[in-house]
């Protein structure tokens, strides 16, 4: 258990030194073990009662206690890192070192860095040696968020980590050796960029020893009420604020929205409604802020609020007494689906896009918070839009 050493003799300051070092290191060790009791420090895990999500929770329960490399597939905030930080709380590593890297985030002359290392003087800058990811998650795990970004040039390297378990710092010519799980995310399809030559096949097969897909929310759209009352729940705790669950309207467009950014989008509009609402009363549909097509939510409105009998958090609140306005007349009986509705979600993608370009006054970066996708996703829409005529920056 000993820290560290001192020689005698020895003066003063150099136990103070020793001593504050030490305290600063236990401080890590705590905060660590912490973040990993909850579970690599993301939110909880929820799993509603559809069959695609309770096929999801059985598979990750199934590869959770193995050492098996699995690939996470699925949209922009659709959940896939909340599924790696489950299946590393369900796993036998639980207690060692769960370390995430955005490869997306990372420009190709510091991914390499960022995940094998550096030697001191092995580029410009680099004045003293650096551990990098590999060697920070030993024993643990390590979460390659996006991995569908890593450049090619690294790709064979990476390959030769997850065969051999070892590597080379940049600058370096010793083989560092590393126990390490490999978890990997991608929100698009790794098997149509091995046929497009921008990732390799040997690379992709290694990933997918144990594939992954989280549905987007569009797609399971009874679990959104237990979702939205599970961050709610939370956003409450977090504000420090009382919220007596949803009313009837607010429920309504929840279940009445198409969520393009998925749980994450879900997650942040409740977090927002939950500090423009007052204490002690429900959220309402207009705290949400969600734009509806026009008649889809016809059948409830807003109605004055009655405070319930006894004080309720969650669902169990007493519900509000809606007035109900008069129907829409019915479809015709041939086309129970409107024409407009039916279209590819290529087609669907692209107006959201475009439409929260044009109500942002094309601040990319609000575009990107907006719609949960990253600037790099943004950026190569944006070229192929403007590549088909669709989008200009006049």
């Amino acid at each position: 258990g000993a820290f560290d050493y001192v020689v005698k003799p020895f003066n003063a300051s150099r136990i103070e030194v020793l001593l504050k070092k030490a305290d600063a290191y236990n401080q890590l060790v705590k905060v660590n073990r912490y973040l990993n009791d909850r579970g690599a420090g993301g939110d909880e895990f929820v799993v509603g009662g559809s069959l695609a999500m309770r096929r999801l929770r059985s598979h990750v329960e199934r590869v959770a206690p193995t050492e098996a490399t699995v690939l996470i597939t699925g949209e922009h905030g659709s959940g896939k890192e909340m599924v790696a930080r489950e299946i590393f709380r369900l796993s036998s590593r639980r207690r060692e070192p769960f370390i995430k890297v955005n490869c997306a985030a990372l420009s190709e002359t510091l991914i390499e860095s960022e995940l094998f290392g550096h030697e001191r003087g092995a580029f410009t800058g680099a004045t003293e040696k650096r551990e990098g990811r590999f060697e920070l998650a030993n024993r643990g795990t390590l979460l390659l968020d996006e991995v569908s970004e890593i450049p090619p040039n690294l790709q064979a390297k990476l390959l030769r980590v997850l065969q051999e378990r070892e590597f080379e710092r940049v600058g370096g010519s010793k083989p560092i050796k590393v126990n390490v799980r490999i978890l990997a995310t991608s929100n698009r399809d790794l098997l149509h960029c091995v046929e497009q030559g921008s990732f390799r096949a040997d690379l992709y097969y290694r990933l997918n020893v144990f594939p992954i897909h989280v549905p987007p929310l569009r797609e399971r759209g009874e679990e959104i009420p237990i979702l939205a009352e599970s961050f709610l729940r939370l956003s409450a705790r977090r504000s420090g604020i009382r919220i007596l669950g949803f009313s009837p309207q607010a429920m309504h467009a929840l279940r009445s929205y198409r969520w393009p950014g998925n749980v994450r989008e879900l997650q942040n509009t409740i977090e927002r409604a939950v500090i423009l609402s007052e204490n002690d009363r429900p959220i309402s549909g207009a705290a949400l802020g969600i734009e509806l097509p026009v008649g889809a939510v016809g059948d409830v409105v807003e109605s004055d609020w009655q405070p319930p009998a006894s004080p309720v958090t969650g669902p169990a609140a007493e519900p509000l007494t809606p007035r109900v306005a008069p129907a829409p007349p019915p479809p015709p009986a041939a086309s129970p689906v409107s024409e407009p509705a039916l279209q590819s979600l290529a087609e669907m993608e692209k107006q959201a896009i475009l439409a929260a370009m044009k109500a942002k006054d094309g601040n990319r970066a609000q575009v990107v918070e907006l719609l949960g996708i990253s600037i790099r996703t943004l950026r190569n829409k944006l070229q192929e839009y403007r590549e088909s005529g669709d989008f200009s920056d006049e």
